[in-house]
Parts: structure tokens; C-alpha cells; sequence
């Protein structure tokens, strides 16, 4: 698998959990600008949620978490608040992050308020 289809996957997989634990999918791959990429954005009851997905084949070389650098982190707020602008409707926000790991056995984490 290439690292487009693995990413590819994981996010579907991501968004099939969080269907799973009651948030409505509003958008996905929304792009801001050639750095600012949100994989998932999502309702949680009232809370506007923008979701970053990191998937890996294994965790041979390390948790998916660990790919979340502070400047990826950075992006994702600037396209949280481009968001917000767009759309002023939304009170309530958070960014949550998501680890996805294929094998030997499919593994999702979720970190909420990150």
C-alpha cells in the first residue's frame, strides 16, 4: 500500500467510528491552503469538532500520534479559525486527533481536546 492509500483507509476507518459514536460527518479533506488540510470535521452533539487522522500499517516505527508536530498542530488552528469565520454559527469547537493502526489488528484511538 502506498502512504496516500494508507492515509486513504485510516480516515475512512476514522470517520466509520465516528459515525459509530454519534457524530454527524460535515466535511472532509478540507483544504484551507497548500499547508492546512483538515481530515474530518464533525458535529458532537453542539461542538464544532476538527479531526486529524494519523494512520500507520504498524507501530513498528512509532505511534501515529507522534507524527502531530506543533507546526501541523499550528495549521489546523489557522483552518479551525477560517472555518469558524465561514461559518459563525458554530459556538462550541475543539480539535480531537485520531490514530489508526491496520495491523496485525485494527486499532483506533481517539484523543478528544488535544
Amino acid at each position: 500500500m502506498s502512504n496516500i492509500s494508507v492515509g486513504k483507509k485510516g480516515e475512512q476507518l476514522a470517520q466509520e467510528y465516528l459515525k459509530k459514536q454519534g457524530y454527524k460527518i460535515l466535511e472532509t479533506n478540507r483544504h484551507f491552503s497548500r499547508q492546512c488540510e483538515i481530515d474530518i470535521i464533525a458535529l458532537d452533539k453542539d461542538t464544532l469538532v476538527f479531526c486529524e487522522v494519523k494512520t500507520r500499517t504498524t507501530n513498528i516505527c512509532g505511534a501515529p500520534f507522534e507524527a502531530i508536530t506543533k507546526t501541523k498542530y499550528q495549521n489546523i488552528k489557522t483552518g479551525l479559525f477560517l472555518y469558524l469565520q465561514e461559518n459563525p454559527v458554530y459556538k462550541k469547537f475543539r480539535i480531537d486527533a485520531l490514530s489508526v493502526i491496520l495491523e496485525p489488528a485494527l486499532k483506533i484511538e481517539h484523543l478528544k481536546n488535544v
